[in-house]
């Protein structure tokens, strides 16, 4: 099974043990050995609407076998039984239960039909404004797990539950799922894990990050190191060198 590196709060600077970071090796040679087989280069598999490079500059192996990443293919269970209830709170307003979740919906409404630029802003606003950010084990007594979205406005959560409440209400708002992936990094200069969303528009790639409001295209972030990343339907395992990083720089250079 695929594990998730847990988050940490932003405030939090220490340095990593070397144990962990055994860890977050031995993590990435799991993902590529269970991602690999069978897969091939995403480049080569959708060239004509991917660029060259995959994101920030790797080079990415793609699957449809979701099964790997436990902790995202239960979440996708938990969402779909909850559907019912937001279709209650959408028809309803006295359906939904409590004010963020209210709040949520009214700004999927609020969202929807917008230029996506515009829509990928906002929603990276309001996601990160909407609850606390708080680690696993303190919210869900675990020590790696991921939110639905009506989980995370009950109690919070850490940065991949930030980055699945950005893809959900992006998907409500009409963005093509095939468009966008949550993507584990590492943070090379906070030396920790960290959880984003990647949206695709128009051959361009664009990071929501909970650490900061505004959208950035991946080429711009630098610090991030991509692990694996996964939508609905596919995941991906992501191979990166120096000299992979060095071409995708100077090729983004203006």
């Amino acid at each position: 099974m695929t594990r998730f590196p847990v988050c940490r709060r932003p405030s939090h600077h220490r340095r990593r043990r070397p144990r962990r970071r055994r860890l977050a090796k031995a993590l990435l040679a799991g993902c590529l050995a269970v991602t690999l087989t069978g897969a091939l280069p995403a480049a080569a598999t959708d060239s004509t609407t991917r660029p060259d490079f995959g994101l920030f500059g790797s080079l990415e192996f793609r699957v449809d076998d979701l099964s790997a990443i436990r902790q995202w293919t239960g979440l996708l269970a938990r969402h779909a039984g909850d559907v019912p209830r937001l279709a209650a709170c959408d028809a309803d307003p006295a359906a939904c239960g409590s004010s963020r979740v209210l709040a949520w919906r009214a700004h999927i409404r609020a969202q929807t039909g917008r230029h996506i630029l515009t829509q990928l802003q906002e929603v990276n606003r309001f996601v990160n404004q909407a609850v606390p950010y708080l680690g696993d084990p303190a919210t869900f007594g675990a020590s790696d797990y991921w939110a639905t979205p009506l989980e995370f406005l009950r109690a919070g959560g850490d940065c991949e539950d930030f980055a699945v409440m950005k893809y959900f209400t992006l998907r409500a708002v009409g963005v093509p799922d095939d468009q966008m992936r949550i993507v584990v990094v590492a943070d090379t200069v906070r030396n920790l894990p960290h959880a984003v969303l990647a949206v695709e528009v128009d051959d361009r790639t664009y990071i929501l990050d909970s650490l900061f409001d505004p959208v950035i295209g991946h080429e711009g972030l630098r610090q991030y190191v991509p692990q694996y990343s996964v939508n609905g339907t596919h995941r991906w395992a992501h191979v990166v060198t120096p000299e992979l990083i060095d071409r995708f720089h100077r090729q983004a250079a203006p």
